[in-house]
């Protein structure tokens, strides 16, 4: 446990130059104590580490000191090449940076760990489009890629339904999403979500912006999901479930968070086990599909006119198979 933690506060040096005790104990989330004794111990073990004195001081590694990647596990390395799979960084024209970048890290790897690589494409394999769609990245993805990685300013040219609008971005960051990407850019001073396949035309600017720092991208993309879901899913229908339906629906509803709600609202059970519960939807018309799959497991009991649209599915459903009784 120790060898690995002083292996990470080497490698945390290596790559931020200067760190107070307090950022290390932040980052390996030990006490400050425990930082200090592990720099002693590195520095006893040869690791040139230095403390810089004064408000502006910290922990660094003396004349550019590097170390191999001697220190990593076989699970490590594995997990390496798994984070490197070659579907999405291709798609924004990057698969020769990261078949260069594996070839690097395979001679920097001690010799029992080279067939790291070979594993991991035996064995996982990142097929991130959804069933029955093109799999072919959008064609400005690249372009958007490299505006990205070096902060530069951009024109969109947007389909927004019959019409098209033009938009100058800070592209801050692309993200997949079953097997949609999508670049997240502030513009007017707030940040604002694209569907790359709907660009018709980008300009990339000479002009670099101000990355904010404190922008959560991840956090961002959680936020804005959710949110639209929840907008999208604004309507409530009523049901009568069976057990087995209760526990279908955690499969057939659009969201977790609209079957975590059905669970949350539903009454007691009565003399059939059934429960009654309200269900986010995004219409009547899509609630009427998702329930029809729930088959005799579900009534709805609300609104009349979903009540009426299944009744008439039942009514259908027996003039097709009466005479198979």
């Amino acid at each position: 446990m120790r060898a690995s933690r002083l292996i990470s506060l080497l490698l945390l040096l290596q790559s931020r130059e200067t760190m107070t005790a307090a950022e290390l104990a932040r980052e390996l989330e030990v006490s400050e104590r425990t930082v200090y004794r592990d720099v002693l111990a590195l520095s006893a073990a040869g690791v040139p580490v230095y403390a810089d004195r004064g408000r502006t001081g910290g922990y660094r590694l003396l004349g550019g000191y590097r170390t191999r990647l001697t220190g990593l596990t076989r699970q490590e390395a594995e997990a390496l090449f798994l984070a490197g799979l070659r579907g999405p960084a291709g798609d924004m024209g990057l698969a020769d940076a990261v078949a260069a970048a594996e070839l690097k890290v395979l001679a920097a790897l001690p010799a029992p760990l080279r067939d790291a690589s070979a594993r991991t494409g035996q064995r996982f394999h990142l097929d991130v489009p959804g069933w029955f769609r093109e799999s072919d990245p959008p064609p400005w993805l690249t372009e958007l890629a490299g505006a990205v990685w070096q902060d530069r300013m951009v024109e969109l040219r947007y389909r927004r339904g019959d019409r098209e609008v033009t938009r100058t971005v800070q592209p801050y960051g692309l993200v997949l999403k079953s097997g949609t990407w999508y670049l997240v850019g502030q513009v007017d001073g707030g940040h604002r979500t694209y569907r790359v396949d709907r660009v018709v035309q980008v300009t990339v600017g000479e002009d670099t912006f101000d990355r904010d720092d404190g922008f959560d991208l991840g956090g961002y993309w959680r936020e804005q999901a959710e949110g639209f879901l929840r907008q999208m899913l604004a309507e409530r229908v009523t049901v009568r479930l069976t057990p087995a339906g209760l526990r279908a629906l955690r499969h057939l509803a659009h969201a977790p968070f609209a079957y975590a709600e059905a669970v949350a609202g539903a009454g007691e059970p009565d003399g059939q086990g059934r429960v009654v519960t309200r269900l986010p939807v995004e219409s009547v018309e899509v609630a009427y599909g998702l329930l029809l799959a729930l088959g005799p497991e579900v009534e709805a009991l609300d609104p009349p006119e979903l009540r009426a649209m299944l009744a008439a599915a039942a009514d259908r459903l027996h003039a097709t198979y009466q005479d198979q009784r």
